[in-house]
């Protein structure tokens, strides 16, 4: 088992090779993007009171995001499992026949959870009677701190992040549950042990990429307004590196100067911000992958 665990361990520190899968990437960083663009269209629509548009929208956004995730999740599991990456359309395509899979079984998970959320608040409102209530909050507490506690690491580290790729691995959705029911009974640590380093390649990757992309930003900002005299404010030119749109800038109280300048500087920036975003999702969409199937050899 001891050598199981460190050969999953090492397919897991593998999954920084999701960044050299062209197709994963730009699959996921055109989904976000278009993504984005609808987000905004939602914005604009909200400004000009249009709720029922903007709603529209915002659900396409969703949509295009959870899509394109799963999409991308395919191309991934493909390469974790050494084979050929599909073409992005089929991926897409692929996607949009299987990935309701994935929130039949999550909406499956929830159900039960929030059961549980529910009795526990009809307990603590129990807790107002008179005479039982004491005893009653006695017992209650500490069952319901470890109940939702219990349940919200198992979403964290085995539903969250399993669901997916057991559907992307041709799993349906009685078969996730399946799956998941047997992690819980039989595999819980070693699960948490893996997505644990999961995590933390994502939260390394995301700190390389971050420092990237703020000390570059830092840097272009100052050889081109003092190098090469571009009459564009600092924070003008890092705002669209921050994620913010010409709407989300103009919202903090500041004018955005320069013209079509200005505009380029943040739609430039918004590039920079968005590949920064997809870099450590692909790190962690293939992480996932591979603990899925690390988890499915130790069975």
């Amino acid at each position: 088992m001891t050598l199981n665990l460190i050969s999953a361990l090492s397919r897991v520190l593998a999954s920084v090779d999701a960044l050299r899968n062209l197709r994963a990437l730009y699959a996921l960083l055109t989904s976000f993007c278009i993504a984005g663009l609808l987000v905004a269209m939602a914005q604009s629509a909200m400004v000009r009171e249009q709720s029922l548009l903007s709603a529209l929208w915002l659900g396409l956004a969703l949509a295009v995001a959870f899509f394109g995730v799963n999409a991308t999740g395919l191309m991934l599991m493909d390469q974790a499992r050494g084979r050929l990456v599909r073409d992005p359309q089929d991926a897409l395509a692929d996607s949009l026949r299987s990935a309701h899979r994935v929130l039949l079984a999550l909406l499956a998970c929830l159900v039960p959870t929030g059961a549980v959320v529910l009795a526990l608040a009809g307990l603590l409102w129990a807790t107002r009677w008179p005479f039982v209530g004491a005893p009653l909050l006695a017992l209650v507490l500490p069952a319901g701190v470890l109940a939702l506690g219990g349940l919200s690491f198992v979403l964290v580290v085995l539903v969250g992040p399993l669901a997916g790729p057991a559907v992307w691995a041709g799993r349906r959705s009685r078969g996730v549950l399946g799956f998941l029911r047997g992690r819980v009974r039989h595999g819980l640590p070693e699960t948490a042990l893996l997505m644990a380093a999961v995590y933390l390649l994502t939260a390394l990757a995301t700190a390389a990429v971050s420092f990237v992309v703020v000390s570059g930003s830092r840097l272009v900002a100052g050889l081109a307004i003092v190098g090469a005299g571009v009459e564009l404010p600092a924070r003008q030119l890092l705002a669209g590196v921050m994620g913010l749109g010409p709407r989300g800038f103009g919202a903090t109280g500041v004018p955005l100067e320069g013209g079509s300048l200005g505009l380029a500087a943040l739609i430039g920036g918004g590039v920079v911000f968005a590949i920064a975003l997809v870099l450590p999702t692909l790190v962690w969409l293939r992480g996932c992958c591979a603990v899925y199937l690390a988890v499915t050899e130790l069975e």
